[in-house]
């Protein structure tokens, strides 16, 4: 569970995004991010027990940084609204399947998948999907896979037409048309403060890990 002063000092954040506030409030901030990554860390501990790949990773390391670019953005507020964490096996900024955490007041959620693979990899991935489409089905029909991410897989992106190299009736061309591959899940702000967050949130992230592992099995090719 996160402390009810980790989403106050967010929501706090969200109506005075500015230096002056936040220079003003450090000391809160600095507060909610430590309580941001004992969570993370906690995360990191039980995924680790399905999951070794993960289990060199420190919340500290996995989280990210709450200033914003805004070098080519209209949006000038200088602070991100939220924490938020990618527990990935090859690092926070890699380009690579993993796990995803999201903590913002009224927006939180949890996530998985690969967000925006790299052209080579995103060709790797659909030469899985095309050869192996019966596994990858298996996996999204499994109850509990249903149950956690009713919506299923969702693309980043997805193409108009099929990529080259595949036809319009490929029984997988829903997800070949795809740029990304994520599932991810709702968190009410109830839920941050109950004492089942961290069971509930392991729970979703080891339901996501065969379908992580396809993935991942698809860039091994």
């Amino acid at each position: 569970m996160l402390q009810k002063e980790t989403l106050a000092f967010l929501k706090a954040l969200s109506k005075n995004n500015h230096k002056l506030w936040f220079d003003e409030n450090r000391k809160k901030y600095e507060t909610a991010k430590a309580d941001f990554v004992a969570l993370i860390d906690r995360l990191i501990l039980e995924i680790s027990t399905f999951d070794p790949t993960v289990s060199h990773l420190t919340g500290k390391a996995c989280i990210f940084r709450i200033n914003r670019d805004v070098r080519f953005s209209k949006n000038k507020a200088p602070y991100k609204n939220n924490l938020a964490a990618s527990i990935c096996s090859q690092g926070r900024q890699a380009n690579f399947p993993g796990y995803y955490f999201h903590c913002e007041p009224g927006k939180s959620f949890l996530a998985g998948g690969f967000y925006m693979p790299l052209p080579e990899d995103l060709k790797k991935i659909r030469q899985e999907l095309d050869y192996n489409f019966d596994d990858w089905k298996t996996i999204l029909k499994e109850k509990p896979f249903k149950t956690n991410f009713p919506g299923g897989v969702e693309g980043t992106q997805s193409l108009a037409r099929p990529p080259k190299g595949y036809d319009e009736d490929n029984p997988a061309i829903t997800f070949l048309k795809m740029k990304g591959f994520i599932v991810s899940k709702a968190i009410d702000d109830a839920e941050l403060l109950d004492k089942g967050l961290l069971k509930k949130t392991v729970q979703s992230f080891k339901v996501m890990k065969p379908m992580i592992d396809f993935l991942k099995q698809g860039l091994d090719n």
